[in-house]
Parts: C-alpha cells; structure tokens; sequence
C-alpha cells in the first residue's frame, strides 16, 4: 500500500461487532471440524491436535513502519502481550496489523512476537528470536534490503522446515528511499541467497503498478489456504500492489491461487505458494488486504482487512496456519 492510495475512497471503518463475528466463526472452529480442516496441510500426515501453539515471527527490521507504512503486530516488542495479555479487537494492540495479530492471539494457538528493529535476521545462532525458535516468518512489505547473511538465514529456515510468509507491494513504493522497495527486495532474496539463487520457489514478483483490481480465488477445492480452518476464501484486493510471475520448470510446486482479473495460469498471479526442502512459502501481491485501519498517530490507513470486495482475513490467516503446519 502506498501513501497515495485514496483511491480506495474508504475510511477505516473496522468495528468490534464485525471482528467478533470473524474470530467466532472463523477462528475457533469446532475441534474436529478443526482436525478435519487441517488435514491436507500436513500433506497426508496424521492431523493431530498438539498442545503446543505454532510459533509465528513478525518481522520489523526492514523499515516495515517507514513512511506512512505501519506493518506490525503492536508496538510492544518483541511480545505484544505486553501492550494487551488479552486482546479483543484489532485496537487491543497497536498496529496496522493488529487485527491479525490479535485474531491468531484469539485462537490459543499461537504465540506471536516481533523482531524489533535494529535486530538482525538469524538462524542457528542462538537467542529468543531466532528462527530456529519459530515455525513461521512473516515479512510485511520490506523496504531495506536483507544482508547476505539474513537471506541466507531465511533460506535455511525454509528448507529446514519453516514457513515464509512475503507480502509485496508495486514497484516504486520505496518508502524510505534508500533505492529498494519491496518488489526488487523480494525478488534479490530469490536470486542471491547463497543457498540456492536458481529460482528455488518457481516464482518471481513482477515490476509492476497495478492501480486496483478485486483478483479472484481459483477453483481448488482442495487448497487448504482457499478452504481453511478460518473459512473459505473467495477473492481478494489490489489497491496500488503487484502480481507475480510463475516458473513451475523451476519448482513442480509453485501455485498461483487468485489471479488478477483477466488472467490465469502463470501469469499474473495475485497470490502464490510453493515449498522448498521440508519448507514452505506463500506470497501476496500488495499489502492493502492486511492493512485494518488501525495503527500509529499520524499514519494514513484504510481497512483492507474487512474489505468486503475479498476474504482477505481468512486469507491470511488460513496461509499461516498452512506456514506453520497447523
């Protein structure tokens, strides 16, 4: 999402009434509908109920806050339930990603934390908040570029087992100009890792500036990130955001599963997953869909969140459950 991205010409509306009704019907399934829902993403595995919470990583050293972005959880770090233990609503914590968060939060089967800035992206090094620690990485929109060393952290995550959760925007949404936005940041962690710079996930994110656009789910009634634990997902938004690009002669994996209006197949994907080692990777073309209207003083929002042009929370939601192996 963009600082000029009023073309929405909607106001942050979202209000408990509408997030209680979600997280009673989406996030808190009844245990064996659970159990059911959850079975193909441990792909043919026995789908038991474990009674340690899948551990979800935010990440907030890449400038996810610059300009008027706001891409993070609370602005309690690295634990926000250290700003609310018990969260009802997306403005329990503080952040443009609350309402995520706090959804998570609501099931009792997460544990959230924040990698606060000035930290550095670590995995096998020791510490609370390296990768070794969590099952999932959510990186919202980076606008500084990863070192050598971070990217080569977050491949091992990945092919160790981890879930990698990205979420772009278009291009020229540098937003504290220091010559990276998240497009060609996303796509230099794919070609320049150290691990493996051969297009290891099949896919790559396109240069482009895709004003608005409601890009719809494709018919896969076995996906387990369209037909969740938290609900059915039928489309999404774009509102200043990008596509991607798939190479399945790259990676047998790679799987588009919304398209922008007017395409298909590997060409102007919306949404994609694709695993690489025992690991996982989903990505998402604009960051407007997880954006709730809610966050820090001085920032311009808009709630994408509860937009009802698309699904977008169970969207988000149902992919890290997926990341995590839930």
């Amino acid at each position: 999402m963009t600082t000029f991205r009023h073309i929405r010409g909607k106001a942050a509306t979202t209000t408990l009434a509408v997030l209680t009704a979600a997280l009673t019907g989406l996030a808190a399934p009844a245990p064996a509908a659970h159990a059911a829902a959850r079975t193909p993403a441990r792909a043919g595995a026995q789908a038991a109920t474990s009674a340690v919470p899948h551990r979800v990583l935010f990440d907030n050293t890449k400038a996810e806050t610059a300009g008027n972005a706001d891409w993070i959880i609370s602005t309690a770090q690295p634990d926000p339930l250290a700003q609310n233990p018990a969260p009802t609503t997306e403005r329990s914590w503080t952040g443009a990603l609350s309402a995520w968060g706090v959804a998570l939060q609501r099931t009792g089967q997460y544990t959230l934390k924040t990698l606060p800035a000035g930290n550095t992206i670590s995995y096998g090094g020791g510490g609370a908040l390296d990768l070794a620690n969590f099952d999932t990485f959510v990186v919202a929109e980076p606008n500084t570029r990863f070192s050598a060393a971070e990217k080569t952290a977050v491949m091992r995550f990945v092919q160790n087992g981890g879930g990698l959760f990205l979420i772009s925007d278009h291009l020229n949404s540098d937003r504290n100009n220091d010559g990276w936005d998240s497009p060609k940041i996303i796509n230099d962690l794919f070609t320049s890792n150290g691990v493996d710079n051969t297009d290891p996930f099949g896919f790559s994110v396109d240069l482009a500036n895709i004003s608005t656009d409601n890009p719809r789910a494709d018919s896969l009634p076995a996906d387990p990130v369209l037909h969740g634990p938290f609900g059915t997902v039928t489309g999404s938004i774009l509102r200043s955001g990008t596509t991607f690009t798939l190479k399945p002669a790259d990676n047998a994996a790679v799987k588009g599963l919304l398209h922008r209006t007017g395409y298909s197949g590997n060409t102007g994907a919306f949404f994609v997953t694709s695993t690489f080692g025992s690991g996982r990777v989903a990505a998402w073309g604009d960051s407007s869909p997880v954006d709730d209207g809610t966050g820090q003083s001085g920032n311009t929002l808009y709630n994408g969140w509860d937009d009802p042009a698309g699904t977008d929370a169970a969207l988000a939601l149902n992919a890290t459950a997926w990341l995590s192996k839930a």
